[in-house]
């Protein structure tokens, strides 16, 4: 089915330049890129995104804000300290946006190399470029649609990047199973995660920050790492050598 498979690709589209780019380049910096690649990817993250687009900017920053804090007061995103996940997604989203806008004044070491294209980020999270995108979603709907029940996918592709890190932010703090006691609540939600592309591997990823590969047993299978390899070997990224601490 035509709108399924859609709603498919954007689902891992989306998902794979939010791990690859967002993630594990503009938080933790595990590989590098030339600038015209860095531009590139921009790009197809908001192409994949479409109006749920996130920042890299507002995201990495976020993101080593939750490390650096993660199930305290200060964490941006933890169900320790919100009722529940719409109360967190809002939370959220506030901060993101207050740090993406610099509303804030935000401790350098959050900052610091997190990679910023201020004019395309000002375009492609503009309301303009969000409603243009849903705009295009409809059509896309309403041309392909053989079934009622198919429109109620819909909202999903509208907001694809919140539905994807509450299930990590929320769910792989409550859920899942631990490969490593620690002083916080991440858990890994799936032993093979076929969801996610690896960021199921929530646990392994806050022992292992600075890790490429989330998956750390032989059956958790990191895809998103899988294809990191790949680019690494055409020469597209350059992956950093960091060792593994037992």
């Amino acid at each position: 089915m035509v709108i399924v498979l859609f709603v498919l690709v954007l689902w891992y589209g989306g998902l794979f330049f939010q791990s690859f780019f967002l993630h594990r380049y503009a938080a933790h910096q595990v590989f590098t890129m030339s600038k015209p690649m860095e531009r590139i990817t921009f790009v197809l993250t908001w192409i994949f995104q479409g109006s749920s687009y996130l920042s890299a900017y507002g995201y990495g920053v976020m993101h080593r804000m939750h490390h650096a804090y993660t199930d305290t007061e200060q964490d941006p995103h933890s169900p320790s300290y919100d009722d529940n996940m719409f109360a967190m997604m809002w939370k959220t989203k506030n901060i993101y946006q207050d740090i993406n806008k610099q509303r804030i004044e935000v401790d350098q070491r959050f900052t610091k190399n997190v990679p910023q294209w201020a004019a395309f980020d000002k375009f492609a999270s503009s309301r303009v470029s969000r409603i243009l995108w849903m705009a295009l979603y409809v059509l896309f709907f309403i041309y392909f649609v053989t079934a009622w029940w198919q429109w109620l996918l819909l909202p999903i592709t509208f907001m694809m990047a919140p539905i994807h890190g509450v299930i990590i932010n929320w769910f792989g703090h409550i859920y899942g199973y631990v490969n490593y006691q620690m002083k916080n609540t991440s858990k890994n939600l799936f032993r093979f995660d076929f969801l996610m592309m690896g960021e199921g591997y929530h646990n392994n990823h806050h022992k292992f920050a600075s890790r490429a590969n989330f998956g750390v047993k032989w059956y958790e299978v990191d895809m998103t790492y899988q294809i990191i390899r790949v680019l690494n070997a055409l020469g597209v990224i350059q992956l950093k050598a960091i060792p593994v601490k037992k």
